[in-house]
């Protein structure tokens, strides 16, 4: 066992991953109708061969064939003389076997036709494509705000998964190019596990009632706890008013976004400012753009911490230029200067290109100063 793990090893081979909530008890649940039929085939097999055996002293073989030819009537005859007796028998078992039979056809034709098999069996085959996601987006509820982000995030070439308990989800997942969609009420502990919110990097909740957002916030911090995860999750809401926005900020979302107050801004820029905002709008929208912005987290082991950024030489090594710091208490800092620390667990604010946001990502993960930097 020990040269087969070596060797698996060696070859890096890793088994498929599984969902973390199980589906087949409810597809046991669902094939319990069957119990009957598959009961009565086989006491009828026992009690044909049985009395083939003792009527006419068939062998045991020969009892079960002639049992089972009798049995699915299919007319092959006897394979040896039966008495009168015997012949009574058979025609008792080929009346209880048809009536077996017509029972069993029956149940299935009914259990095909409430289709939850198939169902059940299709969102197994779902769950076990969401469980090989990793850092992907729960995105709750369907509407136009759904259809415009998993856009974005399509472009972005970010996974996600759509969770709404309208029975319609999987037409709307066709038709707006969902992937991976879950019919469920998104709040509850079933449906973050059947979206693996476990390997998740946040979950966006965009119903246009607060109650439904609140209910997500409040089971998603509660499941973090209970599942004592490494790292708290991203939670972006929407709420139509900014009292909504304090509130849901209050109760553990991470950003809400009011889409009256978007709207506004927007157009106060272009009104006041439509140069900018044509800027804007090919610097931060355009996907063939070279430049691009993100904001990088900057972990409490990483060798950053404490020294100035002009000693991390992002700018010679990954030529990006950090625009701003949040420092972990939420304060925010444009245009920091190069004497600046960095600071445990802060988010600077990088500009550049998509190569060289991802040199700095890999820069600000290390625990030791990189062998580049003797050389700058």
């Amino acid at each position: 066992m020990n040269l087969i793990q070596k060797i698996l090893r060696f070859l890096h081979w890793e088994s498929p991953p599984k969902p973390d909530y199980k589906l087949l008890p409810d597809l046991y649940g669902q094939l319990k109708p069957f119990r009957l039929p598959l009961i009565f085939t086989a006491l009828i097999m026992f009690i044909g061969t049985v009395g083939y055996m003792v009527i006419d002293g068939f062998t045991m073989m020969d009892a079960i064939y002639q049992t089972g030819i009798t049995f699915t009537t299919v007319g092959f005859g006897e394979i040896a003389p039966i008495s009168d007796a015997g012949r009574i028998f058979t025609i008792t078992l080929i009346i209880t076997g048809f009536a077996v039979f017509s029972l069993s056809v029956g149940i299935l034709v009914n259990e095909i036709n409430t289709g939850i098999i198939f169902k059940t069996i299709k969102e197994r085959n779902m769950l076990y494509k969401i469980a090989r996601l990793k850092r992907h987006f729960v995105i709750c509820y369907h509407n136009d705000y759904t259809i415009e982000v998993t856009k974005e995030l399509r472009r972005s070439h970010i996974p996600f998964v759509v969770i709404d308990p309208r029975a319609e989800i999987e037409e709307w997942a066709k038709t707006y190019h969902y992937p991976y969609v879950l019919q469920e009420e998104p709040h509850t502990e079933v449906a973050m596990l059947k979206a693996h919110l476990s390997s998740a990097n946040g979950l966006i909740t965009l119903s246009p009632l607060i109650a439904d957002n609140i209910a997500i916030i409040a089971s998603v911090r509660l499941f973090e706890k209970e599942h004592a995860l490494p790292r708290p999750y991203n939670l972006i809401s929407s709420a139509e008013t900014m009292s909504d926005v304090e509130k849901l900020k209050k109760l553990g979302a991470d950003t809400v976004v009011s889409p009256t107050k978007l709207t506004a801004q927007r157009i106060t820029s272009m009104a006041a400012r439509p140069d900018m905002e044509n800027l804007l709008e090919e610097f931060l929208y355009r996907t063939d753009t070279p430049l691009d912005m993100e904001e990088i987290f900057v972990p409490k082991y990483s060798w950053m911490v404490l020294n100035r950024l002009k000693e991390t030489h992002l700018r010679e090594i990954a030529n990006v230029s950090v625009v701003g710091v949040t420092r972990k208490d939420g304060k925010f800092v444009a245009m920091p200067k190069g004497s600046d620390l960095v600071t445990s667990e802060s988010k600077l604010l990088v500009v550049g290109t998509e190569k060289g946001i991802k040199i700095t990502k890999e820069l600000v993960r290390e625990r030791k100063k990189p062998q580049e930097l003797r050389y700058v």
